[in-house]
């Protein structure tokens, strides 16, 4: 059996440096221009190069995304874009436009080309018709369900690798492709702008009557019509090897360092498990319960199992937030402890996760926390101060500290 991919997102060096220090196989990122993610810091071209060469010593691949829907404006500066991108050994680019399609295969040509989830490949012939024009791997829409995928499958090339979407954030529109954004607040979603309007809460205003808002009531659930829940497919890893999904997409790039890390340690971990007994798998409990521990909106499986599930949550928008990060690792001292930086209150006798790359979470209570100085502190607040605590073991690098959130 071939184990698939786990591919996460890298918004900056840091993120991506935690999703491969907690189990991605590949990371997807984008330069400054051209990507659909502009909210995020992303990699200017000196990032770029020492990005990729760092993913390449841990073994890890890098995709880059190129996959904004372009005007004429943008393609003046996509060649030399594009010869940086081969220059600096990416080991694809994600397209969503046959511009840059065309121009890749000119100032690229030593580069893969994937095929972007935005160009809505719904079925085996739009399959076909990019492995025809020399894409090594197609980016499934996200509206198919696991028959569709395995039909697909069973109709296309073997040599054509296919790409989805398993968890994260999804989008109200057809395959991300959004005018809402720009016609409300001229951010181009095509461009990587978007402002979510999806999310918002909308209420109805009558033209007579001015600043009277009406709320937009479906029942008693609210008002939030366009607000969709998050995907998650963590309990779905055979039907989705099954269906013949080689790569394992996680969407955030807008997200935290330790979202890449929980959620691809959550996906690593499961799917190592499943490829261990195949026959015999039941997703460990504490893997259940890790992507609960990461910032999120409900979860739901998408269309992965046709439309019967209601995607839609409208009381409100916001994420659910029931754990945070206490600290990250600063450095290991040879006498046992571990230094953290502090990223949110804590107590002595507070207890904590301590979590690390390839391992269960450890539980622990505090007994004793101190400052650089050796002084014990009663309370650990000022932020990004550093902070020892003492471990029975070596804490791994690139170990996270988390706490559930007081009400």
């Amino acid at each position: 059996m071939k184990k698939p991919e786990i591919l996460s997102p890298a918004g900056d060096f840091e993120k991506m440096k935690y999703a491969i220090a907690y189990g991605a196989d590949a990371v997807y990122m984008a330069g400054q221009s051209f990507g659909m993610r502009a909210a995020a810091a992303n990699f200017s071209a000196d990032e770029l190069r020492t990005g990729i060469a760092y993913a390449h010593a841990h073994g890890v691949k890098c995709y880059i995304t190129v996959n904004i829907i372009p005007s004429n404006d943008d393609l003046a500066a996509l060649p030399d874009y594009l010869a940086l991108l081969q220059d600096c050994g990416a080991d694809a680019i994600i397209a969503a436009d046959v511009s840059v399609v065309s121009l890749a295969k000119k100032y690229a040509p030593k580069v893969p080309l994937h095929i972007s989830t935005q160009t809505s490949i719904l079925n085996y012939e739009a399959a076909n018709f990019w492995a025809d024009q020399g894409a090594e791997r197609i980016v499934l829409a996200r509206e198919l369900s696991l028959p569709e995928i395995a039909e697909i499958r069973a109709k296309t090339p073997k040599t054509l690798e296919i790409e989805a979407f398993v968890h994260g954030a999804m989008c109200i529109s057809y395959s991300g492709r959004c005018l809402i954004s720009q016609y409300m607040t001229g951010r181009d979603a095509n461009h990587g702008a978007c402002a979510q309007p999806c999310r918002w809460k909308y209420s109805l205003v009558e033209e007579k009557r001015p600043g009277e808002y009406f709320p937009v009531v479906e029942d008693d659930r609210g008002t939030y019509l366009y607000n969709s829940k998050d995907l998650c497919m963590i309990e779905h890893i055979p039907e989705l090897v099954q269906a013949g999904v080689d790569s394992f997409k996680i969407e955030g790039r807008n997200k935290t360092a330790y979202y890449a890390a929980g959620i691809t340690s959550a996906y690593r971990r499961a799917v190592d498990a499943y490829c261990a007994n195949p026959d015999g798998f039941v997703l460990p409990r504490d893997i259940h319960e890790e992507i609960g521990k990461v910032s999120h909106r409900n979860y739901y499986t998408g269309f992965y199992f046709g439309s019967e599930e209601n995607g839609q949550y409208y009381e409100d928008s916001q994420y659910i937030r029931d754990w945070e990060v206490t600290g990250l690792l600063a450095e290991v001292k040879d006498n046992g402890e571990a230094v953290f930086t502090l990223k949110n209150r804590f107590y002595p006798g507070d207890t904590l996760e301590l979590i690390q790359p390839g391992k269960e979470p450890y539980v622990f209570t505090v007994d004793q926390v101190t400052d650089d100085e050796g002084n014990a502190l009663e309370v650990v607040h000022h932020p990004e101060m550093r902070f020892h605590l003492k471990f029975p073991f070596t804490v791994e690098p690139f170990a996270i500290l988390r706490h559930e959130r007081k009400n």
